[in-house]
């Protein structure tokens, strides 16, 4: 079995070409049910944020699932298979499972130690598994993911100060601007990024209203940040009063035309957060458009000042894949079902040898009589055996194998240091 991942993110690809692999959750769901017809994919994932899609695969064969992809995201795209393949980062088995830890440690984020993508991940996860599309072998590698997450977390100082690129942003407007509490704002969406740059906002004592096509949901959200609401019907006119705007809104097309926008005196500020794009191309002099590719020029120092940090956690990381593929080696229960045997074995040998010395079985009786303790041995471990050679392949394997390796351990025991190794980590 192998993992296979195909990314295109803000490393290889700018935002027009990101706009192009963009999924509604319809879409992701046919997307995946198209990954699984592939008969060498067995399980599938799909992470699709503003800054990355992620086609991610449990195959048995390498070559024809890559193919099968990146089929799949030529009929997305409408690009040729040649231009995806030279332009994605492809990677397979540990390379692969070294890129899951670095993108949930946000250490492959374009922002290092930004706060949303672990959330943006567990719901692409909890996606697939909730529909079906990912079992027992993603749960593995996305639960390591988490726990390499924390690791970093916890072991390095990039998440001490939590950032995004929303909070990137907003730093972008304090250098322009001089004094924020004499501004607008206005936030366009109601998710998470929405959120974050609404509190960031309301902390600079900017004067923010959040709109959305839901009003419902703009005035929960409005609540949960303290701004006012503005209704989205109105956008045409917020457009000339705002100072600031910032879009994350999920529409396929743009929101904020060319057709809305009228000369004005005062200096404004607009964050396309969203892809696609909520803002078309603007020419008026006093309209400063920032999407999210403009954001990289302004992440340099963040990544500089957290390069050490960042080092350190690719170590983690690092050591964690090593560890990862280790612990799945102690899963194969094809080892430990020899390994019981062996033990058994050895128990008949040693109860044999005290049952002669002590008298207790006759010298001439000895072959029969381990003949008959063999056979009651095998007759004992039959039905678990098979139990564990059924159960190998189901999601509840690894509790299975680590009550298991739990039973089987002991100081006098011959089971394999690697399974002692294991337990004493848990």
């Amino acid at each position: 079995m192998h993992y296979l991942i195909v990314s295109l993110s803000h490393k290889n690809s700018d935002v027009g070409l990101r706009e192009k692999f963009t999924y509604t959750d319809e879409q992701k769901e046919t997307c995946l049910q198209n990954l699984l017809k592939c008969d060498v994919i067995s399980e599938a994932m799909i992470l699709a944020t503003c800054n990355r899609v992620e086609l991610y695969g449990c195959c048995s064969d390498i070559d024809s699932a890559l193919e099968h992809m990146l089929y799949l995201l030529t009929s997305k795209s409408g690009l040729t298979k040649e231009f995806i393949r030279q332009t994605a980062e492809i990677v397979d088995d540990s390379s692969a499972i070294h890129h899951l830890f670095a993108v949930a440690a946000s250490i492959d984020s374009m922002v290092v130690g930004e706060t949303q993508i672990a959330g943006q991940l567990k719901d692409a996860f909890k996606f697939a598994r909730t529909k079906g599309f990912s079992a027992q072998k993603m749960t593995r590698a996305v639960d390591h993911a988490f726990k390499t997450a924390a690791q970093v977390r916890n072991f390095t100082e990039i998440s001490s100060k939590p950032v995004s690129v929303a909070s990137v942003a907003i730093a972008q407007v304090k250098e322009q601007v001089s004094d924020l509490t004499s501004k607008k704002a206005l936030v366009v969406g109601v998710g998470e990024m929405s959120e974050i740059c609404a509190k960031h906002l309301v902390s600079y004592g900017v004067e923010t209203y959040i709109t959305n096509r839901s009003k419902n949901k703009a005035e929960y959200l409005a609540g949960l940040c303290g701004t006012q609401v503005y209704e989205f019907n109105d956008l045409n006119k917020a457009v000339n009063e705002f100072d600031i705007i910032f879009t994350a809104t999920s529409a396929s097309e743009p929101i904020i035309t060319n057709a809305m926008i009228a000369d004005v005196e005062h200096e404004r500020f607009w964050f396309d957060l969203a892809i696609p794009r909520d803002i078309e191309v603007c020419c008026k002099n006093n309209v400063h458009i920032f999407t999210i590719d403009d954001i990289k020029n302004m992440v340099t120092t963040n990544r500089a000042q957290r390069e050490q940090d960042v080092r350190k956690a690719h170590g983690i990381v690092g050591r964690n894949v090593v560890a990862f593929y280790e612990w799945l080696d102690t899963l194969n229960v094809e080892p430990m079902i020899k390994e019981i045997y062996l033990k058994a074995q050895s128990a008949v040998e040693e109860e044999m040898a005290r049952a002669l010395k002590k008298g207790f079985i006759p010298k001439e009786c000895e072959v029969e009589a381990k003949k008959m303790a063999n056979q009651a041995i095998k007759r004992f471990l039959h039905d678990m055996t098979k139990s564990m050679r059924e159960v190998s392949t189901e999601a509840k394997s690894d509790s299975m194998t680590g009550a298991m390796q739990y039973m089987l351990n002991s100081k006098n025991d011959n089971i394999p240091d690697k399974y002692k190794h294991l337990m004493k980590k848990d």
